[in-house]
């Protein structure tokens, strides 16, 4: 029997999340329904993250988990990174997987579990060159900040990363459609929409960058707040360093991963980009953009990594002062040439690396949250805070702001910043002006 209710369970980066908003979408407009919280679903949906070891297992985890008391399970799709990596041997591993959807291929959901529900066992980890987006719904539904993907896949083959195996090759979305698609997000209640790539600023089209595509979005009308993450360091070119100082909506925000700060790491790890060349991309976006809050990636222990490179990486963290950072450690993936390295690390020694780099990155990050006390700014409304009365937005550096307000979801108000935590702001409500 086709199932008539779902739930979808998205997992890593947030192109999952858009990806997961999407299938919920495509499986709504075939007449599904989604699940409560509290409910049972006839199809559950695990959108997987490969990208880390635990991540991959953690998928595995889930699907045994699944399985009710009375010894019935629901359907279950596996889908995302994890399902592309390893396709059918997904089912070899665990009988409970009806369904195997990679990442390009998940437009074709609705028929694999119509498949699933007479009994197959579909496997689709094709990389079709036609557009999956042309197959999907319109937007009928958004947060007030909203996902939005216009670049798929990778061509630099850093030697850590599975996402050139399990994304395809960079390509991206005709400026069109994802105009097409913005528009309808902002119908559908965003002011403010997050470009999604996993290497955004790869996006091009006859010979116009991301920067003209931000141009072009920034000229919607009820888009407030334009954002993209994640950039690589090869792709940041003049043109969108100085669309930060030029177009209004794009927030002073940048996440731009470095991996390491030692070069010899960096071209172990096949970075196209050096410390000293990252740290100048840096000075030019912040010359076009003072204020801007720079974000990043790190990953520790990497084979072969000195504690002279751990120093590099620490020292590059002092020299940008980031607003934030993520970090781990390395996580060797099948397939990738890092795991067939040499001098791996020891994993205790990875763990000291990892708590001295977070000590490091949360120092800049309280650092950073403090000079914006006192700032009169705007946030973005987006949910209930825990208080009565409470709400909490977004800053135009992305921090969460807590403030005291009887503005709803979606709204944008003036704040002054009066406070920083390590990893929020609380904000007081300017009095709005007499209509």
């Amino acid at each position: 029997m086709i199932p008539k209710t779902f739930k979808i369970k998205s997992f890593g980066c947030q192109m999952n999340v858009y990806d997961g908003e999407r299938m919920a979408e495509l499986l709504d407009s075939r007449g599904m329904r989604a699940a409560g919280a509290d409910e049972d679903a006839d199809l559950v949906v695990l959108n997987t993250c490969h990208i880390r070891e635990k991540a991959a297992e953690k998928a595995y985890s889930d699907v045994g988990r699944l399985r009710r008391e009375d010894g019935s399970k629901p359907l279950i799709a596996l889908a995302g990174c994890v399902a592309q990596a390893e396709g059918a041997e997904a089912q070899r591993r665990s009988s409970m997987i009806d369904v195997v959807v990679g990442p390009q291929a998940y437009h074709r959901l609705p028929e694999l579990v119509a498949e699933a529900a007479l009994g197959r066992r579909p496997v689709d980890t094709d990389m079709p060159a036609i557009s999956k987006f042309d197959a999907m719904p319109p937007r009928r539904r958004a947060s007030p900040s909203a996902f939005l993907t216009v670049q798929e896949g990778c061509d630099k083959f850093c030697t850590y990363c599975v996402v050139p195996y399990t994304r395809g090759a960079e390509i991206g979305r005709p400026s069109r459609d994802i105009l097409t698609e913005a528009r309808s997000l902002v119908a559908a209640g965003a002011r403010e929409i997050v470009l999604l790539g996993q290497n955004v600023n790869a996006w091009a089209e006859d010979g116009r960058g991301l920067a003209g595509l931000i141009r072009a979005l920034a000229a919607i009308s009820g888009l407030e707040r334009i954002r993209y993450t994640t950039s690589h360091p090869n792709d940041m070119d003049d043109a969108l360093i100085a669309a930060h100082g030029e177009i209004g909506k794009l927030m002073p925000y940048l996440h731009l991963p470095v991996q390491s700060g030692s070069d010899r790491v960096l071209r172990a790890m096949n970075r196209s980009h050096g410390a000293d060349s990252y740290l100048r991309i840096i000075d030019k976006v912040r010359a076009a953009r003072p204020d801007i809050a720079v974000s990043g990636d790190f990953i520790v222990g990497f084979p072969g990594e000195s504690d002279a490179d751990f120093k590099e990486t620490l020292n590059i963290v002092d020299a940008v002062g980031y607003a934030s950072a993520y970090s781990f450690k390395y996580s060797p993936r099948p397939g990738t040439p890092a795991a067939m390295m040499e001098d791996q690390i020891e994993r205790d020694v990875m763990d000291q690396r990892l708590q001295q780099l977070q000590e490091r990155i949360a120092y800049h990050q309280a650092a950073f949250n403090r000079s914006r006390v006192g700032t009169g700014t705007q946030i973005l409304i987006e949910r209930a805070g825990r208080s009565p009365g409470q709400m909490i937005g977004k800053s135009p550096w992305l921090q969460s702001v807590h403030v005291e307000t009887a503005a709803s979801p979606g709204e944008i108000i003036d704040v002054t910043l009066v406070a920083a935590g390590p990893r929020s702001m609380t904000g007081a409500e300017r009095a709005r002006a007499a209509a």
